[in-house]
């Protein structure tokens, strides 16, 4: 036996044996309250886990219902593609039928083709209500051969105003191509096939407003916008190649489902199961940041925090600040 003045030590043939003396009241308490608090740890997390976190990976005659538009438009095959038609009589449009805060949304979208001006795809987050949060593709019709221009803003309590486009550097009705809104506590990021071209970073903390209070829907659809989206307005639809239409596959959500002003915590805890709130998906990594540069270099038109004339010199306090 041997005996360190607080754990004994016996030795037998095969093995060693340690001798714990008995915890007093205090240290019992002690540990108890720990092992508590560590369990608790543990059925929150399982609670987030197994409440919250979603992947939508379904056909759209499953995951979207039609909002308006219907007797226009249509869902294609199994229900796995959609089709939006715009025509003299009105467009169409669909949305999800269940809210998310947080998370990865992506579809594949093939733009209306040929001579298209006036005419607005969108494909977009948004609550409801006049405060409402709001993450938007927008994507303005086109003169016969030249660019499609893709308008991105976002909304917080019913405040826009932070304009950003762009002109795409490939034919987007040739094919179709994955847009995403990659959505976290910490950033929003706009991507088309996997590269990003807009980051808007969260600065609550400073007076900005950011949109991680309210669950959003995912909408998207085709509609007449002649008063402003070509040219600011000057090129009208024509008609004369109606009726136009816009197809989309694949939607995916990967994210948190909103069930309730619960969900403001649950999907925003650092869980494993919350992957959207890992350390990796708090900023572009170098590589991104090189395309997103590249994008925003070459192919970027209009930028609100440039625009001074607009706001008269008083400039939105996020555009003084990083955003990647």
């Amino acid at each position: 036996m041997v005996d360190t003045g607080y754990i004994r030590i016996s030795q037998t043939q095969n093995k060693r044996i340690f001798h714990f003396p008995p915890l007093k009241e205090e240290e019992k308490r002690t540990v108890d309250l720990v092992v508590m608090a560590r369990l608790r740890a543990l059925l929150i997390a399982l609670f987030i886990t197994t409440m919250t976190v979603q992947s939508y990976d379904d056909k759209f005659s499953n995951s979207m219902y039609f909002n308006w538009g219907a007797q226009r438009s249509s869902f294609l095959g199994n229900g796995d593609e959609l089709q939006l038609v715009l025509d003299k009589t009105g467009g169409s449009g669909v949305q999800s039928k269940k809210a998310f805060l947080f998370g990865s949304i992506e579809m594949l979208i093939k733009l209306v083709p040929g001579n298209s001006a006036g005419t607005v795809a969108a494909y977009y987050l948004s609550s409801t209500g006049p405060n409402h949060d709001e993450i938007d593709f927008e994507f303005l019709g086109n003169s016969s051969g030249q660019p499609y221009t893709i308008h991105t803003n976002i909304y917080t309590k019913g405040v826009g105003n932070k304009e950003q486009q762009f002109q795409l550097w490939f034919d987007p009705t040739a094919g179709f191509h994955n847009y995403t809104i990659h959505w976290n506590p910490t950033e929003v990021v706009w991507y088309i096939d996997g590269l990003p071209l807009r980051v808007f970073r969260n600065y609550q903390f400073l007076g900005i407003g950011y949109p991680n209070q309210q669950g959003m829907m995912v909408y998207s659809s085709l509609w007449n916008a002649d008063n402003w989206a070509t040219r600011g307005g000057l090129v009208k639809i024509d008609w004369n190649s109606a009726p136009f239409i816009a197809r989309c596959r694949n939607f995916r959500a990967r994210a948190c489902k909103w069930n309730g002003p619960v969900s403001i915590t649950q999907c925003a805890f650092p869980t494993p199961a919350n992957w959207w709130t890992s350390p990796s998906y708090s900023q572009l990594s170098y590589s991104k940041q090189g395309q997103l540069k590249w994008i925003r270099d070459n192919h970027m038109i209009y930028d609100y925090c440039k625009d001074t004339k607009r706001f008269h010199g008083q400039m939105p306090s996020e555009c003084f600040l990083p955003q990647y």
